[in-house]
This record gives C-alpha cells, structure tokens and sequence, in this order.
C-alpha cells in the first residue's frame, strides 16, 4: 500500500533516501495507470489512506484491518468501539467518495505469531458489519486459511455485495473453491506468478472473474520467477542507497509495474486481444 514507510524512504526503521510518494504516482500515470486503490490494514493505516487519497482525483482507498492486525480491536479492551470507529471512518470516506471497500481483511494462517487464529476469524467476521451498513464491497485475505475462509464466506455471503481476493497464490482446488462464489473476484499479481503452478492456477481463472494488481511496495515480480519470460517493460533502478527520484528503487514494486502483471498474464494466456483482456480487468475492478 502506498502508506508503507518504503515511500517515504523508511526501510527496516532506517531513513535511506527521501520520501518520493509523488514520483511513484508521476510514474505510474504515465505507465497508463488510470485509478490507484490505497489499501488500510489497522484503523490508524486507514486513516493514513484517507489522507493520501484526498491529494488526487484519482486515489481511492480501502477503511478495513488486515488479519495479522486484528489484535488492535482488543487493545484497549473496546473492541465494538473500534469496529464503530472503522464504520465512522469508512462512512466518513464514502461521503467524500473516496472509500471504495472494505479491507484489508480476512485470514492469514502463515503469520500466526503475530495474530492467533481465533483472534482472526473473530474480527474477520466482524468487519462483514461494516460492509453490510455501508454496501462496500470487500477486499479480502487468504493465506493457507482456505477452509476457515470459505466457511466465513459461505455464512455471510448475504452481508456484502461483492469481493476479491487478492494476492492470490492458493492451489487449483482454493481456486475453484473460490469461484464457487458467484460475488467473489480473484486478484493477481506477482506473488500469484512464481511457479509453473501458480501459472497454470492462473490461467484457470476466467478473465471475467479475475482482476489484477501490485500490492506495491511488496510482491514484485522477480527475475527467478516462472512468468518473468514474459516481461517485456522495464524501468532503471537503482539500490535504495543510491536513489535517484527519477528512477524505481530495487526491490521496492511500484503502481507502474502493473503493466509487468498483465504481461505475464497475457503472454502466458497466450492472449490475442490484449486490449480486449485488459478492458474486461479494468471494468471488473471498476464495477
């Protein structure tokens, strides 16, 4: 998400280059890049967004806690006036036609040390409230959780009207589990693109139920990936040490590298009409 310190230079806790969030954005509209949702993972990442939203007309963002968080709704012992705060704070969004889902939320089995699973199923399903009051859809996590998840799902899929996985990078059978859910939209990017597998996964996917992404400043697609043949556009970078704003810094994934995603989709869908494919991606994550 573009609130991540990495865009203001902080890497690990340690300040390597200035912030440069203008520069991000600068190259990602010039990449074709025509709407960017910001994501929140905590209330106070939420409010973060928010603000970083407000600054262009064409920054969205999401009010929402993301499962490894999920203990903040019992830190100070009120967890229905943190779920209050959320919903204000999404409505509050909404009226400035800003917030557009509910998110980051959902489950995450892989990172249990930061957040225990009972925890996690608890305010996943609390936060199907704030897309119930307020008619969001949801932007949802799933991470070795697929059994959980979907019996969330299944239980409260008359609460909100749509949702999309993202990051997806589950098995064929999580994929078909998935699209089992006719509101459910599966999101790729390049954690989705490592393996043989997760490319054959992909191609699964039909392209009227899928939509794509960076989860920038994470999830860059790597040179010892299996769809990086696939690649044709490149941007200089540099090392964060020696950043230039002009330039992307290694390692850090950018907006603009949506480009990179689609590439390797179509070019491992042997796409014919890519403009086709990409016009049916846009509109599924505009609806």
């Amino acid at each position: 998400s573009l609130v991540d310190d990495m865009f203001k230079g902080m890497y690990n806790g340690k300040q390597y280059h200035p912030a440069d969030l203008p520069m991000v954005l600068s190259r990602a509209w010039n990449a074709g890049v025509d709407r960017i949702i910001v994501t929140g993972g905590s209330l106070e990442e939420s409010k973060q967004a928010l603000e970083i939203a407000q600054t262009d007309d064409r920054l969205f963002c999401t009010v929402g806690v993301h499962p490894t968080r999920c203990k903040e709704f019992e830190a100070r012992g009120e967890p229905e006036k943190h779920l209050k705060d959320l919903l204000e704070l999404a409505r509050h969004g909404c009226s400035l036609g800003k917030v557009v889902a509910i998110g980051e939320c959902g489950l995450d089995y892989d990172r249990l040390k930061f957040c225990p699973a009972d925890v996690q199923r608890r305010y996943f399903e609390k936060q199907f409230y704030l897309a119930e009051v307020t008619g969001l859809p949801m932007f949802l996590h799933m991470r070795a959780a697929a059994t959980d998840f979907c019996e969330i799902m299944q239980a409260n899929q008359q609460r909100f009207p749509a949702g999309v996985v993202h990051s997806f990078t589950g098995t064929a059978e999580e994929r078909d589990r998935l699209l089992g859910f006719e509101k459910l939209y599966i999101g790729i990017n390049g954690c989705s693109l490592k393996t043989k597998e997760n490319l054959d996964v992909m191609a699964g996917i039909p392209v009227e139920r899928m939509m794509i992404e960076t989860d920038s400043p994470y999830c860059e697609i790597k040179a010892a990936h299996a769809g990086v043949e696939h690649v044709i556009t490149h941007w200089v970078s540099k090392k964060k040490e020696r950043h230039e704003e002009h330039l992307t810094v290694k390692s850090r994934n950018e907006p603009c590298h949506i480009r990179q995603v689609f590439e390797v989709i179509a070019g491992f869908r042997k796409v014919e009409d890519a403009n086709g494919i990409a016009e049916i991606l846009y509109k599924n994550t505009c609806r």
